[in-house]
């Protein structure tokens, strides 16, 4: 199933998507469809894809961020000289208030940031809540698998390195975009057999393949799982390398206000953000410009 949360007149459904069309589920939303453990019952009632609007599929109560899970990734990041190395097992908890979904904008609040980049993630929704298992039970706590852009305000990172910790540039308001819908582990035998793309107005920046994890979907689950899950909780793999902040030319490649995104793992789809100003977004210039270093 593609599950996806469908704004369709003034109702705001939950559904699966087939063929252009969105089945719709008997759930008032994503986190209750979740929850209540069962296989969903349609309603009867179907609309076309393209007679509403996508949203993001679900909001969590909780979203673990993992870092540094591609090695590749975590060897480009050695090209800045961070106090602080990005290794695997760096969790936090990402700010669910900054969740945005398909082809919504990414808000660039030039106060706080010169240095807006991208983060083509594979993310895992957790099916039933649990605590305290090991990787070989992990597969019983996938319900999905979504796309997640981690937008990221390097200068901001800089700074919080210096004490070894980040999230404050990763949580701003629409800093989080998920989806386009959450494709079900039947549809995707195998998470770590997936290629990766992120585009920025149709360029290539981020090609790699999921398969270049340091460690395994099921070890990261059973990692965290001392901390309890909830159904519905989302858990992030970390991002491949090519990300602005540690190529060649940092400055050429940060986001700018006009630019697209395009992030595409094979098997889920593509997820669609615009970068939009925060004048354009907000009917008036930024507040004065915040330093952080």
């Amino acid at each position: 199933m593609r599950l996806a949360t469908f704004e369709v007149g003034d109702e705001t459904i939950v559904g699966d998507v087939r063929d252009g069309t969105v089945i719709e589920l008997d759930a008032p939303d994503m986190l209750t469809l979740f929850r209540a453990g069962e296989v969903p019952r349609t309603t009867g009632r179907e609309f076309p894809l393209a007679g509403g609007r996508l949203c993001a599929p679900i909001v969590p109560r909780k979203f673990f961020h993992t870092a540094g899970n591609f090695r590749e990734h975590e060897e480009e990041s050695k090209r800045v000289g961070w106090s602080h190395k990005i290794a695997p097992w760096i969790v936090f908890f990402q700010n669910v208030d900054a969740i945005i979904g398909p082809d919504e904008p990414v808000v660039y609040p030039e106060h706080l940031t010169q240095e807006l980049d991208y983060e083509l993630e594979l993310a895992v929704v957790i099916a039933k809540a649990g605590r305290w298992f090991g990787p070989e039970d992990a597969a019983g706590y996938i319900g999905g698998y979504v796309i997640f852009n981690d937008i990221t305000a390097r200068d901001i990172q800089r700074r919080e390195m210096e004490s070894g910790v980040f999230s404050f540039c990763k949580a701003i308001d629409t800093f989080c975009p998920l989806g386009p819908w959450i494709v079900t582990p039947d549809e995707i035998p195998d998470p770590h057999d997936l290629a990766m793309e992120l585009r920025v107005n149709g360029e290539s920046r981020q090609v790699s393949h999921s398969s270049r994890m340091s460690v395994t979907i099921p070890e990261i689950l059973a990692h965290y799982s001392p901390l309890g899950y909830s159904a519905g909780d989302v858990v992030s793999t970390g991002t491949v390398s090519g990300v602005a902040g540690f190529s060649e030319d940092p400055k050429a490649w940060y986001l700018r206000p006009g630019d697209v995104m395009e992030a595409e793992i094979e098997h889920i789809g593509v997820l669609r953000n615009p970068v939009l100003s925060w004048r354009d977004a907000h009917g008036e210039p930024p507040p004065e410009l915040v330093r952080w270093q």
